[in-house]
């Protein structure tokens, strides 16, 4: 009976609220993007006359159109959401993307499938500030728990996105993207309409346009004691990221034949149990284990998951490899809450900004790098015995991570449950 559990303090109600609307809004953004996830290469491969080698590499400079763009506009966006607060930073970037959409819908040829994707660089913004937001709301021992149940809220946008996708990409390749748009739109009336601002007035920052490109934003990460080293990690699991992410959709057709269908099936049931993980382990693992341990033990099992993806000779098989990367993704939020720890409340949207341009620096060799190395594995000839070689080089990018963290991350010890 409600009446005998204690009543949380106001303040404490206050900022689960808070997260619960933060949730639904980057749920619905997430949902809007994982719906196309699927059939963006199969989009660009029809465009191109049915290449298959020529979609591979496209798919790595469409990649690249994106994070370019996100490189320069990350360091502004966080500067955004430190001096004008979180809400309007989310709206602005969930409607942004909505646009790109619209704009893929449409697209007569791969150069339009270009411009949507430049616009998404320069407009995504709305992960980076819901995670400045979490930080705003939540003290720092509470974090990495709280991290895990955003993620949680993201893996629910990527299970419903993957199957809508794979229902309507068999009936028109275009039809996900103006689902995905409906999606950004809603998400970006319920971002303006409910979603409370989580940065009061005495905690925003002035305006530091000198600080606000992307090398100003780095300056951040190697003046925070402890932040460079982490931001290195930060750096390799976006790498591993690449090297997975970028030629799953035309690694899995190619290899194991599997249909849009198939392929939304496959990811929404991993995007589950990515949620159990995330949303119910990786609070409970940091606090049994400590962030560090947490950040170790997980990318051991990223490791081991990208290397058995590579070398799986059935689809069945690449499905099961799959679950121990799905176990390595306790990494994320342990990861993000060590990274918090390192600023001021007043920094924490720079923070977010910073790594955005990590990331960005990963995207201007990976997706092209990963790409073409899928676009050289399966070119006539070949028979498709190094295919898997992408997944390979992600488990060893992980294990260089897992050493980076053991040799120099010491943090204290874990926290008792």
């Amino acid at each position: 009976m409600s009446f005998l559990r204690p009543r949380l303090p106001a303040a404490a109600r206050a900022g689960r609220a808070a997260l619960v609307f933060i949730a639904i809004t980057v749920c619905l953004d997430v949902l809007s993007q994982s719906i196309t996830f699927p059939v963006l290469p199969r989009l660009a491969q029809a465009l191109l006359g049915g290449d298959r080698v020529a979609a591979s590499r496209w798919v790595g400079y469409l990649e690249v159109a994106w994070v370019i763009p996100q490189f320069f506009a990350a360091p502004v966006l966080g500067m955004l959401s430190d001096r004008f607060g979180r809400r309007p930073v989310i709206v602005l970037s969930v409607l942004g993307v909505g646009l790109e959409f619209v704009i893929c819908a449409l697209a007569p040829n791969i150069a339009w499938l270009l411009v949507g994707r430049i616009l998404c660089g320069l407009s995504c913004g709305a992960q980076a500030a819901a995670m400045a937001y979490v930080a705003d709301i939540t003290p720092p021992e509470e974090r990495a728990g709280r991290y895990g149940t955003l993620n949680a809220a993201i893996w629910s946008g990527v299970i419903a996105g993957p199957a809508l996708s794979g229902l309507l990409g068999a009936i028109d390749l275009r039809a996900p993207f103006w689902l995905a748009a409906a999606f950004a739109l809603l998400g970006g009336v319920y971002g303006y309409f409910v979603l409370p601002e989580s940065l009061t007035p005495e905690t925003r920052a002035p305006l530091r346009w000198s600080s606000a490109h992307p090398l100003a934003s780095l300056g951040l990460i190697v003046r925070a004691p402890g932040l460079a080293t982490l931001s290195l990690v930060f750096f390799l699991m976006w790498f591993v990221g690449y090297a997975v992410n970028s030629v799953f959709v035309l690694y899995t057709a190619y290899r194991y034949g599997w249909t849009p269908l198939t392929l939304g099936a496959v990811l929404s049931v991993m995007a589950g149990a990515n949620i159990v993980v995330q949303g119910g382990l990786a609070g409970r693992a940091s606090r049994w284990l400590g962030e560090r341990g947490v950040v170790l033990i997980g990318l051991l099992f990223a490791a081991a998951g990208s290397a058995l993806m590579g070398l799986a000779p059935t689809g069945l098989l690449f499905c099961a490899a799959y679950l121990p990367m799905i176990a390595g993704n306790i990494v994320g939020p342990s990861l993000q809450s060590l990274m918090t720890a390192t600023v001021p409340a007043d920094e924490q949207g720079r923070l977010q900004g910073a790594l955005g341009a990590v990331g960005g620096l990963t995207g201007f060799i990976a997706p092209v790098a990963f790409t073409q190395l899928f676009a050289w594995s399966v070119e006539p000839g070949r028979g498709g015995m190094w295919s898997g070689s992408t997944y390979l080089a992600g488990a060893g990018f992980d294990l260089l991570a897992w050493l980076v963290v053991a040799a120099f991350v010491r943090l204290k010890a874990p926290r008792s449950a």
